[in-house]
């Protein structure tokens, strides 16, 4: 007999892929810290002769969490739905309803890939139409994996679209990651589309804020309030202190930690859905231009012109961003008849930094107009902005000073010949 068809006949008295979960779940009374744990809504699931804690904890809908009470998640997929605001967006969910959504969250064992970092603690909330309810799966020993990721992926099978927050680089591919080491004997991974919040807080906010760390965004944008909170950075240090004693104390504050970090997921994509909705929150002008090159990003072009087009009178820098943006989209639609006056407009500005407008402008009179003279007179113009900056690159100056050259000295042969 092969090696393989020994180890294929093992593997059927170990566990079959499609087996249910044979659920044993012991009197708390004879389990160790057994009182602890269950004040805490923790409770033990065995499944073969391992068993992982699973964690129950539920919030009316009408709970607030930060500037947002929850009910207001409904309202958000609602305005993706019925304005068809940019279907094509990475957060739109205009085709999901709001327990589709499964806001996701690890703790691990260290903050770098491979199989060398263990997740020891899977959350996640998920809100229904009464109440939200976050569900936590802990890893109480190595041995358990099989057990917490049996019963994990047995719930979320069914699962629609992730909500994250860098879970897309990290939580996800580790989850990936420590499934292919025990994929016989769990099941399959579940294919969903995922939406992953730390890339739309770096749009808004990179700029704004000194760090997009979901604490900071959490203190500075959601107005959420965090009170003898566990740090993040602490959680593996105490998880392996718990392996140590075995005292849920350690881990408590760890997984309230990552309780709340589930719930403000919840207020952040409502948050950033009415930024981009431009619905019942204000609004800065940071915000209104990166929602615009969010569209403009994604293809969704009339909608980033309309965004833009509200920032036209503000009396900001933003102003000069979205009047340029503006006009290289029309470009780019050819209807340079739009484009021109946001150039000429960009030219006359007092702050004249920005070489771009006139070097438009002198292409649009030399190819388009045939007029040799405004021509030249827009391309010595942007010359004279462009040679008083610093650059980094010398190959790069150099490429575009002789570009200049080119163009000027064209220019000037036309207008010999007028």
């Amino acid at each position: 007999m092969s090696m393989q068809s020994k180890l294929n006949r093992f593997k059927k008295h170990l566990v079959s892929e499609n087996k249910d979960p044979v659920v044993k779940v012991p009197p708390l009374q004879d389990m160790e810290h057994g009182d602890t744990w269950a004040a805490f809504e923790t409770s033990p699931y065995f499944y073969e002769d391992a068993f992982c804690l699973i964690r129950e904890v539920r919030y009316p809908i009408s709970h607030r969490w930060g500037r947002y009470s929850f009910n207001e998640l409904k309202g958000v997929m609602e305005g993706w739905r019925q304005t068809g605001l940019g279907q094509k967006h990475p957060l739109s969910s205009g085709g999901l309803a709001p327990a589709d959504l499964l806001f996701f969250d690890t703790e691990t064992t260290g903050l770098s890939g491979g199989t060398g970092n263990t997740i020891f603690l899977l959350g996640h909330s998920q809100v229904d139409d009464q109440e939200v309810k976050v569900k936590q799966y802990f890893l109480p020993g190595p041995g358990a994996e099989i057990a917490m990721y049996h019963y994990f992926l047995t719930q979320v099978k069914e699962l629609k679209n992730l909500v994250t927050y860098n879970g897309k680089s990290f939580d996800w591919p580790q989850v990936k990651t420590r499934h292919t080491l025990i994929r016989d004997f769990v099941p399959s991974l579940p294919a969903f589309g995922h939406f992953d919040l730390l890339h739309g807080s770096r749009r808004m906010w990179k700029s704004s804020l000194e760090s997009v760390r979901l604490s900071v965004v959490e203190k500075e944008i959601l107005d959420v309030q965090r009170e003898h909170d566990t740090p993040g950075y602490m959680a593996p240090m105490l998880y392996f202190q718990y392996l140590k004693n075995n005292d849920p104390e350690l881990v408590k504050g760890v997984m309230t930690h990552n309780e709340w970090d589930v719930l403000s997921l919840i207020t952040l994509y409502i948050h950033l859905s009415k930024l981009l909705q431009n619905s019942g929150t204000e609004i800065t002008t940071i915000e209104q231009y990166e929602s615009a090159r969010w569209f403009e990003a994604v293809g969704q072009h009339d909608i980033a012109l309309q965004k833009y087009g509200t920032l036209l009178g503000a009396e900001s820098s933003h102003s000069r961003l979205a009047k340029k943006a503006m006009a290289a989209l029309y470009k780019k639609q050819k209807r340079e008849d739009l484009a021109i006056p946001l150039w000429e407009e960009l030219c006359q500005d007092a702050i004249q930094n920005d070489e771009i407008p006139f070097i438009e402008l002198s292409k649009w009179y030399e190819h388009q107009q045939k007029d040799a003279q405004k021509a030249l007179y827009y391309a010595e113009a942007a010359y004279g902005i462009w040679k008083n900056k610093k650059r980094l690159l010398k190959r790069i100056e150099e490429k575009e000073k002789a570009a200049f050259g080119t163009r000027i000295q064209r220019l000037r042969k036309k207008c010999e010949l007028c």
